[in-house]
């Protein structure tokens, strides 16, 4: 049986940058030191300073103690050394890594051309990891939503080059995803196999300026929005080869997000599906401090994954998350099988 970690993530570095076309040179982003903090970089975008995400330090021995960030090396999260990478996830068990960006978790500008050439930098960067960790760091795809035909390109280019979904958050700019705009991807993502993979974060500038200093609020409620309107909107019926995750805001809240549903759609005269993630080709990154028993009686066992977080430092961090959960006996082993292994393969069509 193979360990697939569902949820792991590169910090991005200078390197990053150095695959943009040569006409795009000039936007290159620039590391930019804090002039009050020694311990804060940004990074300077177009003119616009942005802080550099977490995970490029840790601070608080009770913050690396339950993540596990203090057992990661800078190299390994910023892929400066893949063989270090590999060789950890060996020690933890780990067969194949799923990598999702860091600096993406919110927009990154609110400029097309600026948006699409750091875009297709990131996902060459990712490629060029891929091909070096002998297909064991698998990647979503970031991309350039605000160019469509872009996107479509840049989808196909990327399942060329190891990429195993399309990364999306909950809010896209001015657009939650049930947006008709995004159809043709999601046509194109079918076609190609490719997961829409709405990870923790924020596309919209409005809510996360709403929003600021409450990581919960900023983080984890556009996902649930999108889970919840995605099901309501009928958009799984729509796509039916299409399928859903979602990364990094836990399980727990199924039960109430299904039983809500079920009301409103016997409201509005619908039906909720008899296996609400299994027939809507949706999948869930649960935890281990989620109660998986309780779980399970309401969405079944066949779409739930687990990952690790590896390389950023937040409650939803756990280093050793799947050598933990295959060890619980929370869940009966065959059950624990098919989230390391079985249910995540499907998702991301590995």
């Amino acid at each position: 049986m193979a360990i697939i970690d569902a949820d792991c993530h590169v910090i991005e570095t200078d390197h990053t940058w150095d695959y943009l076309d040569e006409a795009d040179r000039h936007l290159k982003p620039q590391i930019v030191p804090s002039t009050t903090d020694p311990q804060k970089q940004f990074w300077l975008i177009d003119g616009t300073l942005k802080p550099r995400p977490f995970g490029t330090a840790a601070t608080g021995a009770a913050r690396e103690a339950m993540s596990g960030f203090s057992e990661t090396t800078e190299a390994a999260r910023k892929m400066d050394d893949i063989d270090a990478r590999l060789a950890h996830m060996d020690e933890l068990g780990v067969d194949v890594q799923v990598l999702y960006p860091t600096i993406y978790l919110t927009q990154i500008s609110s400029k097309p051309a600026v948006d699409l050439a750091l875009a297709k930098s990131y996902n060459r960067w990712m490629a060029d990891i891929w091909r070096r960790s002998n297909g064991r760091l698998r990647w979503v795809a970031v991309p350039p939503l605000m160019t469509m035909d872009a996107t479509l390109s840049e989808l196909r280019i990327a399942k060329e080059n190891g990429a195993c979904g399309v990364f999306m958050r909950g809010f896209e700019g001015d657009r939650l995803l049930t947006d008709p705009y995004f159809f043709p991807l999601y046509d194109e993502a079918s076609d190609l196999d490719m997961p829409i993979c709405i990870h923790a974060g924020c596309g919209n500038p409005a809510f996360a300026e709403l929003v600021a200093g409450e990581a919960y609020s900023g983080n984890k409620l556009p996902v649930l929005s999108a889970f919840h309107s995605l099901i309501f909107r009928g958009i799984p019926d729509q796509f039916p080869k299409l399928r859903f995750g979602f990364v990094e805001v836990a399980a727990q809240w199924l039960p109430y997000f299904i039983t809500d549903l079920t009301r409103r759609l016997e409201r509005d005269g619908k039906a909720m599906k008899g296996d609400p993630l299994g027939d809507n080709r949706m999948y869930v990154a649960c935890q281990t401090n989620d109660d998986l028993p309780h779980i399970l009686s309401y969405v079944g066992e066949d779409n739930l994954v687990i990952g690790s977080d590896y390389g950023h430092s937040d409650t939803s961090s756990e280093l050793e998350a799947l050598r933990r959960f295959k060890n619980s006996g929370e869940v009966d082993a065959r059950v624990v099988d098919k989230i390391l292994d079985d249910n995540p393969a499907r998702l991301y069509g590995i």
